[in-house]
């Protein structure tokens, strides 16, 4: 107990805290573009997406459908490493802090690097699993 600090008797409590907190953002931010479509389009437009369609569907899948996927504790590790990758082509195409000056470059480096500690986040529950409470458990995928 001591070489853990007692994390081993908190560990599958602990992991499904961390997987609703690690997705909370998505959930919430994936709510807001599928019930705001055209705002969503435009923003995609202003930092230089094409196809800004085709990106709301992505953005809303991956964040609503893959992020509830991570809640639920289905398909956890592989979709750990696909939201990983996702987060940091997000933090890559709208948070470029490397581009600005001023106030917006602080904010930006501030989103970007919020985007890295995620990603961090995503490699850890892939490395660690679902944990004892998940779909993926209870269906020996884990």
């Amino acid at each position: 107990m001591v070489k853990t600090f007692g994390a081993d008797v908190v560990r599958d409590g602990g992991i499904v805290v961390a997987r609703i907190l690690l997705v909370l953002l998505f959930l919430i931010r994936g709510w807001d573009k599928m019930n705001n479509i055209s705002g969503t389009m435009d923003y995609f437009a202003g930092v230089g997406l094409q196809l800004t369609g085709v990106a709301v569907v992505i953005a809303v899948v991956v964040e609503l459908v893959f992020g509830v996927a991570i809640l639920l504790g289905v398909f956890t590790r592989p979709l750990a490493l696909l939201l990983a990758v996702y987060t940091i082509v997000t933090a890559l195409i709208g948070h470029h802090y490397w581009t600005l000056t001023g106030g917006a470059q602080v904010n930006n480096l501030i989103h970007f690097y919020k985007n890295v500690g995620i990603v961090g986040g995503f490699i850890l529950l892939y490395v660690t699993g679902p944990g004892k409470y998940s779909i993926d458990s209870r269906l020996k995928m884990s």
